[in-house]
């Protein structure tokens, strides 16, 4: 094997899908830790504002269907459900599909919380924009997308 055969050419599909992964790690860290400068306006962690986002996007969830939506334990979406629930931010209610996994859906409180959060946030994005086309932001969304999908069947509990 050369050394042709060993670093590839900066151009590969593998090389440049490697890229992505690199710095989307940093910049969902960055994007966490600039939510958690701003949460005390709401007083809403990043783990509590991802379940009351999912909410207000898809309407009344379950546990389970908020962790597999987000890739994440359903312990831990557990644990955020009942820390907005101690603040009436979200309530449980019948679910007519499964007697024992109950509905998450918003309350007023919870609604009118994240939509203040989204509302500060997208006015940030606004500046974060610069110069990006639809059509860049188009491909990045479509890429992101791909390696979700491709990534789909990791179990994350």
């Amino acid at each position: 094997m050369n050394e042709k055969d060993r670093n590839p050419a900066p151009s590969e599909p593998a090389d440049r899908l490697a890229e992505v992964f690199d710095l989307v790690g940093p910049l969902y860290r960055r994007a966490q830790r600039k939510v958690e400068q701003d949460a005390p306006i709401e007083g809403l962690s990043v783990g509590v504002r991802a379940v009351l986002n999912m909410l207000c996007e898809h309407g009344p969830m379950t546990v389970p269907q908020m962790g597999r939506a987000q890739a994440l334990s359903r312990q831990f979406v557990q644990r955020m459900i009942n820390d907005a629930a101690a603040r009436n931010l979200v309530e449980s209610v019948p679910n007519p599909a499964h007697k024992r996994s109950s509905l998450i859906r918003l309350t007023k409180e919870g609604r009118a919380a994240i939509i203040a959060v989204i509302d500060r946030e997208r006015a940030v994005l606004r500046q974060a924009g610069g110069d990006l086309s639809d059509t860049e932001i188009a491909a990045c969304i479509r890429v992101l997308s791909h390696l979700l999908r491709f990534l789909d069947h990791v179990d994350v509990d």
